[in-house]
């Protein structure tokens, strides 16, 4: 029976895919790394007669994603939304689809031990290294290390699982592969490396050090705007190509990838397709971080208080606009290393993808773990401030957001369904303090997060603090008009 998405009103994948080796085992299929790193592979096969394929590995939760692509013989389609236009692909480079609860833990450790692997790759977001944001250090007490420990030939983590293959490669003698993270964290290759590093030790010192020698754990910076999949999106996309996908992602037209070319064992030629090989991801990095994903923190978090269910419903008002950019250029901009690349341009340019009126990227999708995501998007920058004695009037209003959002209760009244790994923590920190200061005071006291000095900076508690009696007594849309009006 001929596969109904190759009938697709979309650029279909016209390769040989029995040629395609799957050298890459991905650990995390959802929609960023169908759109991204997939898209990127895909190109290569197409254009470059490339025969780099995927395995695709979920390891907890995402039964039905796995299920709907082995369903379809392994393609899903890529809708790209502008405000014009949709167009689509077929993406054909995934020959082989695995779930650890549904397949088996067996099945996928035998796919990372397969000899021609190369890299594991992983989109796990940043709660699944099981580390300390604050710290960068993993948490040999999380429940899933702990078990792992334990256990560590029926391993549950990312990070467990990785180093089970690693020492199976070791025993059976075949070289290591290279671990890439494509999350989004600050020099996510060293968090990797920290990591998997500190786990094998806890396993084995002999095995810990041939990982040292053999393993590489490149960084890379990975930017796409990918919102969840709705039933909506699935439509739409039916629409265009006449073809119903469950596995389809919709997502923006631009796309950057920036890798630090550090592979054990060969890669792929991604700049082929678009990618920058570079020695040092950390500058490019930090300016996605920062300027990209803290500024889309801070609509998240004060744009859903005031009512703006979609970013580009906060680039419909003005003040959140001014804001924004504000704050990507005036308090972010200056902390940056990144040399070579036109700041303001690139501000520009964020603004004008926040805009796009097909993307509809919800900013309660945005505000989850904001636990994990805060430390990097705007503590480090506050940090800098402090040390150069600058303005951070902007980073200390987002921190304040958060705080409110966290709260649980929106300003209409309404709960709000706070989704964060710290969760327990922070409603113990609500739920003990008296709104107001007291609050503030709570929430700076979650360590995980804010580290030791911040919440001893009298200046940072004293701009977070009003900032938050401002959203309290004002609301976000009246705060947010104040503090865009001195950016004027």
């Amino acid at each position: 029976m001929q596969n109904k998405l190759l009938t697709a009103k979309a650029a279909l994948p016209d390769y040989d895919r029995t040629k395609l080796v799957p050298r890459i085992v991905h650990l995390g299929f959802g929609a960023f790394h169908r759109a991204h790193q997939g898209v990127y592979t895909d190109i290569l096969a197409a254009e470059h007669n490339s025969d780099w394929g995927y395995c695709e590995v979920n390891l907890i939760g995402g039964e039905q994603q796995i299920a709907d692509l082995k369903q379809q013989d392994n393609l899903y389609t890529v809708a790209e939304m502008s405000a014009d236009a949709w167009t689509a692909r077929v993406v054909g480079v995934v020959k082989n689809a695995l779930h650890a609860q549904v397949d088996g833990l067996e099945a996928v450790l035998g796919a990372m031990c397969e000899p021609q692997v190369a890299i594991v790759s992983l989109t796990i977001t940043e709660k699944g290294y099981c580390h300390s944001p604050a710290t960068g250090q993993l948490m040999l007490d999380h429940p899933m290390i702990a078990g792992d420990l334990q256990n560590p030939q029926q391993p549950k983590s990312a990070v467990g699982v990785i180093v089970e293959a690693l020492a199976r490669r070791k025993a059976a003698g075949l070289p290591a592969f290279a671990v890439m993270s494509c999350d989004n964290m600050p020099e996510n290759g060293h968090v990797m490396r920290n990591v998997v590093m500190a786990y094998a030790r806890a396993v084995n010192a002999e095995l810990a050090q041939w990982i040292e020698q053999n393993v590489t754990f490149p960084s890379t910076m990975v930017d796409r705007i990918v919102p969840a999949v709705t039933p909506d999106t699935l439509d739409k996309i039916e629409q265009l190509t006449d073809v119903r996908d469950p596995a389809g992602v919709a997502c923006e037209p631009f796309r950057q990838w920036v890798i630090e070319d550090n592979f054990a064992a060969g890669r792929p030629e991604w700049e082929k397709a678009g990618a920058e090989l570079v020695a040092d991801v950390i500058p490019f990095e930090e300016m996605k971080l920062r300027m990209l994903n803290g500024s889309h923190s801070f609509l998240a978090y004060l744009g859903y208080l005031a009512g703006y269910q979609h970013i580009n419903d906060c680039m419909g008002d003005e003040n959140y606009r001014l804001a924004a950019r504000a704050l990507m250029l005036q308090e972010q901009a200056p902390t940056l290393k990144v040399t070579g690349v036109d700041l303001k341009r690139y501000a520009d340019l964020l603004i004008e993808r926040y805009s796009n009126p097909a993307l509809r990227h919800r900013t309660w999708q945005i505000a989850m773990d904001g636990s994990q995501k805060l430390p990097q998007r705007m503590l480090d920058s506050v940090r800098w401030h402090l040390a150069h004695n600058s303005s951070f009037d902007l980073l200390a209003l987002g921190v304040a957001g958060w705080m409110r959002y966290v709260g649980g209760v929106d300003e209409q009244g309404n709960a709000i369904e706070v989704n964060d790994p710290l969760l327990p923590v922070i409603q113990k920190a609500v739920q003990e303090s008296q709104e107001g200061e007291s609050r503030v005071q709570a929430l700076l006291g979650i360590e995980a997060i804010f580290g030791n000095e911040l919440p001893h900076e009298g200046l940072f508690i004293r701009k977070v603090t009003d900032a938050y009696l401002s959203l309290l007594a004002d609301g976000a849309k009246a705060t947010v008009a104040t503090y865009a009006a001195k950016q004027k």
